[in-house]
């Protein structure tokens, strides 16, 4: 690092330390300034938050972790909120110049990229700045915040919201999408109906049955770039072959997509359908081809005391829409497709998590039940137990290629309808499938038991690009042991066996929690066919070790860790991020008021 880059980072680590310092001021003022003034105090409020995760890291040749110029990188964020009855507030200030590890290049900087004034009177509602929001299940349209994934889409404009009816919810926005530290130039302008018929005919109510109706809109607006593609130019070369020149593609300035759906809820039934569409959308994601988009979703659930079911079904192609239609990886996403799959969050399940596929599309299809046996039954025993079975399946949507006149098929398809579709059709490659099995029981008074059984078949050349089609069974126990309020063990062993891939891995843990304020943790995984990184063609066998001790007083909260992490996918939502193997002393610090 220069001695410029570490007088800026001195600068900007002071002024952080100052804000860190005057957000506790405040958080420790504000509540004698509102008992001093009584009433009026409480009409305003301040709250906010400091999320700063810090890596020190140190080179491991073997598992590949690669060097730093910097001696310590982080992801740091700190914001406030200023509200008022009629008026609110608030401005974040981030820091990520030298991001965490497996971050995209552009997603280093600092500065305040994200500022907003919301006006609020009866039943409108006016924001201008920088705003989140969702239609519907986010089909056509979905700002959020991730910040483990690197995703910060916020629209940068205006958006309003009206009320003007009892059980009528108006919304529309526009402006530009943020991607990082810039903004990309394209407008992005969208309007959301919900009506709640149920707040209009009491006879709905009464019978204890709420029916949501919602439309959406959403276009984009994007100027006009030089994208090529190879044509016959009508010109025969001396052997009878045709002459192949570059045409600019004629690329549409405005995608428009729409959103219908209903949601109907009785009792503890509840059933939402719901479908999509978005106008041709050539991009750098399906090759510059020229198709609409489609997804249609049925999600059917049920709950009462003690049994719960659900069953989803999900088609979807050609859905991937961005701001920017060059752009790869996760930003710039206007939509939002989730995956059908369990969220996993033991370690051993979650090695091979599941992305959804925007491009071609999928059939996904997803069931899950759940029932509590009650106390002081055969199976339930004194204290109750309680199984959930999940399953997913995820294959392919049926493609045909394209063909010329000669019947032969067409190998250059950027500028053409790419391939045809029949929307019942189902593709003959399986992308995801697994069956979860989980028991949760409990034993005794102090001591409570889980257990985890998970068949999988995970293709990785589809969602990662290579590797074939890994099957694996894990297997999971996890323990708990109250000794008493405020001393609590707690314990995991996990086995995962495949044929494929890096073939085996063990995973162990234990946990000991001082509550309220102190947690110890110590985990090992264990692999013997890591690749060596520094050595091609060779496998080493290694323990990703790692140890932590977690503090946690009021609304801070600390926690140190040091050792190894295997390079993999962190996903949430059906959107992943790679991340590669790290080691080092891992530091994170949270703090809200």
């Amino acid at each position: 690092m220069s001695q410029g880059d570490n007088a800026v980072t001195s600068a900007l680590l002071f002024i952080m330390n100052r804000f860190y310092i005057s957000l506790l001021a405040l958080a420790t003022a504000l509540p004698a300034l509102a008992q001093e003034n009584g009433d009026e105090g409480r009409k305003l409020k301040l709250v906010g938050s400091v999320q700063s995760d810090i890596l020190i890291p140190q080179e491991d040749k073997k598992i590949g972790t690669g060097s730093y110029k910097e001696w310590a990188r982080t992801n740091t964020f700190a914001e406030i909120h200023l509200m008022s009855k009629y008026v609110e507030a608030g401005t974040r200030f981030e820091f990520t110049k030298y991001p965490l590890p497996g971050f995209e290049k552009d997603y280093g900087g600092w500065g305040i990229p994200y500022f907003y004034v919301k006006g609020h009177y009866k039943w409108a509602e006016l924001t201008l700045g920088d705003t989140y929001d969702q239609f519907g299940s986010g089909f056509i349209f979905r700002t959020y915040e991730e910040r483990s994934l690197g995703i910060d889409n916020s629209l940068r404009g205006a958006r309003l919201v009206l009320r003007p009816v009892k059980g009528v919810t108006l919304k529309a926005l526009t402006g530009k999408q943020r991607r990082y530290w810039n903004h990309n130039k394209s407008w992005i302008t969208g309007a959301d109906v919900e009506l709640n018929l149920d707040q209009w005919i009491k006879p709905l109510r009464e019978h204890d049955t709420y029916l949501t109706l919602g439309l959406s809109a959403v276009t984009k607006h994007e100027g006009d770039e030089d994208i090529l593609a190879l044509r016959p130019t009508g010109q025969k070369d001396a052997f009878g072959n045709d002459i192949m020149g570059n045409y600019k593609l004629n690329l549409p300035k405005n995608v428009g997509g729409f959103d219908v759906r209903a949601n109907l809820q009785k009792g503890g039934f509840n059933v939402l359908a719901e479908y999509a569409q978005k106008s041709q959308d050539p991009s750098f994601d399906n090759g510059y081809i020229y198709r609409q988009g489609r997804a249609a979703m049925l999600s059917a659930s049920y709950s009462m005391k003690g049994l719960s079911a659900l069953l989803q079904i999900k088609r979807s192609e050609d859905m991937s829409w961005r701001s920017r239609r060059t752009m790869t990886g996760t930003s710039s996403f206007i939509n939002h497709l989730p995956a059908f799959s369990m969220q996993q969050t033991y370690a051993l399940a979650a090695l091979y998590p599941y992305a959804t596929q925007n491009v071609p599309g999928e059939w996904a299809f997803q069931g899950e039940f759940g029932y509590q046996f009650k106390r002081n039954t055969a199976l339930g025993g004194k204290y109750g137990m309680h199984v959930k079975v999940n399953a997913s399946h995820i294959r392919g949507i049926e493609t045909q290629p394209l063909v010329d006149a000669a019947g032969k098929p067409i190998t250059e398809l950027k500028g053409t309808d790419g391939y045809t579709s029949k929307f019942f059709g189902m593709g003959k490659q399986t992308y995801f499938q697994d069956i979860n099995v989980q028991i949760e029981k409990k034993l005794s008074k102090k001591f409570k038991l889980n257990l985890m059984y998970l068949n999988q078949r995970y293709n990785k050349t589809v969602v990662e690009g290579e590797g074939g089609t890994i099957k694996s069974n894990v297997f999971i126990a996890e323990g708990k042991y109250q000794f008493n309020r405020k001393f609590t063990l707690r314990g995991e062993a996990q086995y995962l066996h495949t044929k494929q891939d890096q073939k085996d891995w063990v995973f162990g843990l234990l946990e000991l929690s001082f509550m309220p304020n102190w947690m110890f943790t110590i985990s090992d995984q264990y692999n013997a066919h890591v690749p060596d990184a520094s050595n091609p063609g060779h496998e080493n066998a290694v323990h990703f070790y790692m140890a932590s001790v977690c503090y946690t007083n009021g609304p801070h909260r600390l926690q140190v860790s040091y050792g190894k992490t295997r390079a993999g996918f962190n996903c949430s939502g059906g959107v992943c991020r790679w991340v590669p193997a790290q080691k080092g002393v891992q530091i994170s610090y949270n703090f809200g008021f």
